[in-house]
């Protein structure tokens, strides 16, 4: 038996959408179950989403620290951002995400992960890439607002991550699955045999 996630899409008799956000919204379906009953099932619609794992020479994450409101805490987070233009090329995204969130550019780019980050109530999609080769960027910083403007940054160990990953201290989604998805291919094939940075996304379709 293969283990693969298959795509499949379940009648919907009728939808609504009773809230629109700046990017994001919530969408209300009926949906046909198996039985053949309906089910009301509410979602946010999401665009999708990028985060880079940057790797350092010194085997260090690139780190950043953010207040995140909805869940009172400033978190220790790998650089990540939306998926603002319709079929964008997320590695694109990711690249101006980088410079943008920590002035740093990568030579290196492959895909490290694909996550649906909440699928039982946001249809949102990340790509997390992996960027090695890391220098400074060139030109002017970008200029910060809101939460970004009091980011904190930092370097730090993968064995330190994937220790206050087990020890519930880390809980970034993007950075947990980030981390350990390096240790993992680490054990495996290796990071060179990872997919390539413009693999095709069936989630999140885009034009190379």
């Amino acid at each position: 038996m293969t283990m693969k996630d298959t795509p499949e899409e379940w009648e919907i008799r009728s939808s609504e959408t009773p809230f629109r956000g700046a990017k994001t919204s919530v969408r209300t379906d009926e949906v046909v179950m198996p039985d053949g009953s309906v089910a009301r099932r509410d979602y946010q619609v999401h665009p999708g989403s990028v985060a880079i794992l940057a790797l350092d020479d010194d085997d260090r994450v690139l780190l950043i620290k953010q207040y995140r409101h909805p869940v009172r805490q400033k978190l220790w987070e790998i650089p990540a951002g939306l998926l603002d233009v319709p079929g964008e090329n997320p590695l694109h995204a990711a690249q101006r995400e980088l410079y943008e969130e920590a002035h740093v550019k990568a030579e290196d780019w492959r895909v490290l992960t694909d996550v649906y980050t909440t699928p039982g109530g946001c249809d949102e999609s990340v790509r997390i890439f992996l960027a090695r080769g890391l220098s400074e960027a060139q030109g002017e910083r970008f200029t910060a607002e809101h939460e970004e403007t009091d980011l904190q940054h930092a370097r730090v160990p993968v064995d330190e991550l994937v220790r206050g990953v087990l020890a519930g201290e880390l809980h970034n989604n993007c950075l947990v699955v980030g981390v350990l998805s390096l240790v993992a291919a680490r054990g495996g094939d290796g990071l060179d045999a990872l997919r390539p940075a413009e693999a095709p996304w069936p989630a999140r379709p885009f034009e190379a």
